[in-house]
């Protein structure tokens, strides 16, 4: 049986890290989102999501800052997810915009819907839009 060896800590010179010691570099990872974005789907799903029927609805929240909000359907279906990177157009959408847009379920239980290639149909009278070129404007906290 081998018996436990006490490893001296290592230190440079001049006391500083040495470059393989793992408090060295600090690494953070981002937990991957468990929505799949037009930038990550595979061929099938965005095949799905181009032979899926057009379907319209509301704005019914959006947030520029956070990248996503939620359409509610005409037929008065509960609301659904809509990510930044789906909305097609040069307008940022506002509560009350009319849309057009398809669906595709979200994986991987496949229970819930996400709507892509969302346009805007309609600009909701008496509210200024923004484009997407527009500097963000400050969020009121």
């Amino acid at each position: 049986m081998s018996t436990p060896q006490n490893i001296p800590q290592m230190q440079a010179m001049n006391n500083a890290k040495i470059s393989g010691s793992p408090d060295a570099h600090q690494i953070h990872f981002s937990i991957p989102s468990p929505v799949p974005t037009r930038r990550n789907r595979t061929f099938s799903q965005s095949e799905r999501a181009k032979s899926a029927p057009v379907l319209k609805g509301t704005i019914k929240s959006f947030c520029r800052q956070r990248g996503h909000g939620f359409i509610t359907p005409e037929d008065d279906s509960p609301p659904i997810f809509v990510h930044i990177s789906d909305i097609d157009g040069e307008f940022v959408p506002k509560e009350g915009d009319e849309v057009s847009f398809r669906t595709i379920l979200i994986p991987p239980r496949m229970e819930k819907k996400q709507a892509a290639h969302v346009v805007i149909t309609h600009l909701k009278p008496g509210v200024t839009h923004e484009r997407w070129d527009s500097p963000v404007p400050p969020t009121s906290s």
